[in-house]
């Protein structure tokens, strides 16, 4: 029998573990985290984070991606309309473009980066979740180690697509200094693996595709993004770990231009947008190898609608789906809200360990 950390790293480094790893940590359900960690609805919320790593070890999970804790005692979102992302921010779009002009260089945005305060912080941070989750292995997503292209976060949907269109120098910039902005938090993460803290193996990523597509020309994502993108995520792969793409949305337009720009395995992908696995498993990294895959169950075609049997088989067909075409770890394509079953939840973690 494999340790957790063993079982997960074996796959991360395209060897054969034991059984089929697990991750978790996206659980939008405080009944069913409350049901699985065998505490009540009140004892949850006096202690979330623990009740959560006991349902997640009670599932039989080896890692831990994150985990999710509702805004409100009365909701199950991790995000609300104070936090989610608006269309129009009521940024006049002259004011995003004195903002782009202002913004430093990539160079001085990256002399400036406090390397090793930064660090010490996510060393700290590291070590004492690591402490919480015991034997299951704390490898929470680094959305930022990548290249930053959703610059809508920060003008609004409405001024980004006009920034895009209409000022390529300044789409140029924000990739640029988006780029550079995923190095210095590339880098952090790779110190983390070089110091065993960190597994080798990393979610990321950027929500750019709607179920139609891609929502910018992937011409223009491979002249200006793709670059910066590669720059970004060279020093994880200096350290030997994979980045992880979370794949919202119909990303078969750009899958070429993301594994040509380093990444390594993919995340999220929606079977009903054309993202099925036997589709990503015909993929390989730049340098030919299998992907890594944490997947591959829809939270809206598969795991809400299925009955739990039918939920177990679908997990041992992608386990054989997968075999010897590319290296699977059981996670899910997104968050699992609370209209998906417990007994599916149990049935998709027991199909792993069937190996």
């Amino acid at each position: 029998m494999m340790t957790r950390r063993e079982r997960l790293e074996a796959v991360f480094s395209g060897h054969k573990p034991d059984r089929t790893p697990i991750l978790g940590g996206w659980i939008a359900a405080p009944a069913h985290i409350a049901a699985l960690a065998e505490v009540t609805l009140d004892q949850y919320w006096e202690e979330p984070i623990d009740a959560s790593i006991k349902a997640y070890r009670s599932l039989g999970s080896d890692g831990l991606i994150d985990i999710f804790v509702p805004r409100h005692r009365d909701d199950f979102r991790c995000v609300d309309a104070d936090s989610y992302q608006k269309a129009d921010l009521d940024i006049p779009l002259s004011e995003c473009l004195t903002m782009i002009d202002a913004m430093p260089s990539p160079e001085a945005i990256e002399q400036a980066f406090a390397f090793e305060s930064e660090y010490e912080t996510f060393q700290a941070s590291l070590i004492t979740m690591q402490k919480r989750c015991g034997d299951m292995v704390w490898m929470p997503a680094r959305w930022g180690a990548g290249a930053k292209i959703t610059w809508y976060s920060q003008f609004g949907y409405e001024n980004f697509f006009l920034v895009m269109g209409l000022y390529p120098e300044r789409a140029q910039k924000l990739m640029e200094v988006g780029g550079a902005q995923g190095r210095c938090q590339s880098r952090l993460v790779a110190r983390a693996v070089e110091e065993g803290l960190y597994p080798h193996a990393v979610l990321l990523g950027e929500d750019i595709c709607s179920q139609q597509g891609p929502m910018i020309s992937p011409k223009f994502m491979e002249q200006y993004y793709a670059p910066n993108l590669a720059y970004a995520l060279q020093p994880l792969l200096d350290a030997g770990c994979k980045p992880v793409w979370h794949c919202d949305g119909d990303v078969r337009p750009l899958l070429d231009l993301l594994l040509a720009s380093g990444v390594e395995g993919l995340q999220g992908f929606q079977p009903e947008c054309g993202m099925t696995l036997d589709f990503v498993v015909t993929k390989r990294t730049r340098d030919g190898r299998p992907l890594l895959i944490f997947g591959p169950l829809a939270v809206t075609t598969e795991l809400p609608v299925l009955s739990a049997d039918e939920v177990y088989q679908r997990t041992r067909q992608a386990i054989t789906t997968a075999a010897g075409k590319a290296d699977l770890v059981l996670f899910t394509a997104n968050t699992i809200n609370p209209d998906i079953p417990l007994e599916n939840i149990r049935a998709m973690h027991a199909a792993a360990g069937a190996n």
